[in-house]
């Protein structure tokens, strides 16, 4: 537990004067090493002034979209856990319901998000065009894997989580040598009415997972997986659920989330497309007119943490923090073969191909 004091109560010392404590001594070992700060550093005392005024806000608000309802709020009560004082209140949502939200809030003037993640990362673009984030440098970025560095020159954003999407069958229905291995065999014909995908206008995963689709076989692709009657779910989330109730056998799923119910028991499992899984990366930024700036920062620096990297491999996602040390059997980011659109091809594509997706597939 971390704990802070600015100085200690005055002192009738032989002198009469008071008695400064270094804020630094402050932070707990276990603090420390959460944050990947060092003893006796600018950044201990940075981390110990900014939770000293993030207790004085009291709480924070994260608007959420990369993790499920029930790892958002299990992040955020150990971000707590942490800072004691500062509470976490989560408003999980997809990409596109989150971003919609915000967009209310910021037309009637409300002050509601302090810290937006995103899985679409074209929404940030947009949001500092338009003047509506803090910049801010995160004190912990060289904890971090060099290649989600300077994601945008002015650090108005920063990327947060990293994971893929792949293949995923249902065990009870499909044998592994029967599951697709590529992405052009997710739209065999033998696959009639046994796939599921979520909704490029609700998911930025999945509108993410569509530009590049279209970037590898053009809009023919998804009009024959149209002609295969899919499940279309909203949320990414939803093509595990669909997936493990047997419902649907194939689906373009996140692996992570995959995995994570495969080691619940669950009959699903990942087929890594030959072609490459789709990497996904998520966003996260202080609104320009958060109520909690400092408590905002210090969740920031939180998303770095040795703590959230911990999570990321409980549930088999792709932590980013350097040197952390993985299970056995657990694949990195290097061992897997990764495609993935560019930003300026995600805020273009997404749009535009969400409407050919209405057009084609009815919905």
């Amino acid at each position: 537990m971390l704990k802070y004091a600015s100085k200690a109560p005055e002192s009738a010392g032989s002198q009469g004067t008071p008695m400064l404590i270094h804020r630094r001594s402050f932070l707990t070992g276990s603090a420390l090493a959460l944050l990947g700060l060092r003893p006796a550093t600018a950044q201990a005392d940075y981390i110990a002034e900014l939770y000293a005024k993030a207790k004085q806000e009291g709480e924070l608000t994260w608007y959420s979209v990369y993790w499920p309802s029930d790892r958002s709020e299990k992040h955020g009560a150990i971000f707590t856990k942490a800072f004691p004082g500062v509470k976490v209140n989560v408003v999980r949502a997809t990409a596109q319901v989150a971003y919609q939200r915000l967009s209310q809030d910021i037309q009637a003037n409300a002050a509601n998000c302090d810290v937006f993640a995103s899985t679409d990362m074209g929404q940030f673009v947009s949001l500092k065009d338009r003047g509506l984030l803090m910049p801010y440098k995160m004190r912990s970025i060289d904890q971090i894997d060099t290649r989600f560095h300077g994601v945008d020159p002015d650090d108005a954003y920063q990327i947060v989580n990293a994971t893929t999407v792949g293949l995923a069958y249902n065990t009870n229905k499909v044998k592994p040598e029967q599951a697709p291995k590529t992405w052009k065999e997710f739209i065999d014909p033998k696959w009639n009415r046994q796939s599921v995908v979520g909704h490029p206008g609700f998911s930025g995963f999945v509108g993410t997972w569509v530009v590049q689709m279209n970037k590898l076989y053009g809009w023919d692709y998804f009009e024959q997986l149209a002609k295969l009657k899919p499940h279309v779910g909203r949320s990414i989330i939803d093509t595990v659920t669909v997936l493990v109730s047997g419902e649907r056998s194939v689906g373009a799923s996140p692996s992570a989330l995959v995995l994570r119910n495969a080691s619940q028991g669950n009959p699903v499992a990942v087929s890594y497309p030959e072609e490459g899984s789709v990497l996904m990366i998520s966003g996260s930024a202080i609104m320009k007119n958060s109520r909690h700036p400092n408590a905002a920062k210090l969740f920031m620096e939180f998303l770095y943490s040795a703590e959230t990297a911990a999570e990321d491999i409980e549930e088999f996602g792709a932590p980013l923090r350097r040197g952390t040390v993985l299970p056995a059997g657990f694949k990195k980011l290097d061992e897997l073969k990764t495609i993935r659109p560019s930003i300026s091809e995600i805020i273009k594509g997404i749009p535009e191909l969400t409407e050919k997706w209405r057009d084609t597939f009815g919905v």
